[in-house]
């Protein structure tokens, strides 16, 4: 890992993005002290990272992990709260277990279960003792898309009442969905780090119009970057600025220009993610 520097703030979602090798679970089991770093500091809620207390009010669900096939995930649970020092009721952990969509099934084998059963009782287990910051590696791993919008639900509930989420995920619609900002790793170092609107830095219109002049034509040039094919043009505007299509549109109109459709497009995180690193691709290419 080279320099590479994060926050996450309470109430809020951070995610992690990268090719494999890019240093994401590195990072994570650094803050964790799973790994302990050259230099640098890490610190967990206000305190040094190594120290147990930190960890205490963190809740880990690791990318890869196994629990004993003859536990249940109610005897599981009650294992991890212990070890945790929490104090959590059985109706508590119940309720975790529903959370994660595993209600009525607190007393089943767990050798039994389907990966992505596991991968929800990996979640609770993660959530059961009342973390203020909750550290999720590959979250959706093995789950099918009514899985993925469980944990997305979950997610925001957690950001909703003040807890700070790390995310690391390769399902990049995932962590557009419900991260506040994102962070992009690439061989150990931070390529790119912003809320999705910062990293984007703009988005498109498709206009459908016929009978420009080049006084409207000079307009949208004003506005950004034009790409035509025939009559549909794409124009580039800011992402932060909401008047600028209406004001263009209403300009166009002025100048007796025909608007047949208006279609916003966004560039997408996947797109921006691709461009950062073949961008640092390029530059490690051209250092002699």
């Amino acid at each position: 890992m080279h320099d590479v520097s994060l926050q996450v703030g309470r109430g809020e979602v951070v995610g992690l993005l990268g090719p494999n090798g890019a240093g994401k679970t590195t990072v994570i089991k650094m803050l964790l002290g799973l790994v302990r770093p050259d230099g640098g500091e890490a610190l967990l809620l206000g305190r040094p990272a190594a120290e147990p207390a930190a960890r205490a009010g963190v809740g880990y669900l690791p990318e890869l992990f196994r629990y004993q096939p003859w536990l249940t995930p109610a005897e599981v649970l009650a294992l991890h709260v212990r070890l945790a020092g929490a104090a959590v009721s059985d109706a508590e952990r119940r309720e975790c277990l529903a959370t994660v969509g595993l209600a009525g099934r607190g007393d089943d084998r767990v050798g039994g279960f389907s990966k992505g059963m596991q991968q929800r009782l990996g979640l609770a287990v993660a959530l059961v003792a009342r973390p203020e910051f909750v550290v999720l590696d590959e979250p959706t791993s093995a789950l099918d898309p009514l899985g993925r919008a469980d944990v997305r639900d979950i997610v925001l509930d957690l950001r909703s009442r003040g807890v700070a989420v790390l995310l690391n995920s390769h399902l990049i619609g995932e962590v557009e969905r419900v991260c506040d900002r994102v962070v992009v790793l690439d061989r150990g170092r931070v390529a790119a780090a912003g809320t999705l609107a910062e990293l984007l830095g703009q988005r498109e219109l498709r206009l459908h119009l016929t009978g420009l002049t080049a006084e409207a034509e000079a307009r949208l040039a004003r506005t950004g970057g034009v790409h035509r094919e025939g009559d549909w043009l794409t124009v580039a505007v800011p992402a932060d600025d909401e008047t600028v299509a209406p004001a263009l549109v209403r300009d166009l109109v002025g100048l007796g220009v025909s608007v047949h459709a208006v279609e916003p497009v966004r560039i997408s995180l996947e797109d921006r993610l691709l461009g950062i690193l073949r961008e640092g691709a390029a530059d490690r290419a051209a250092q002699p």
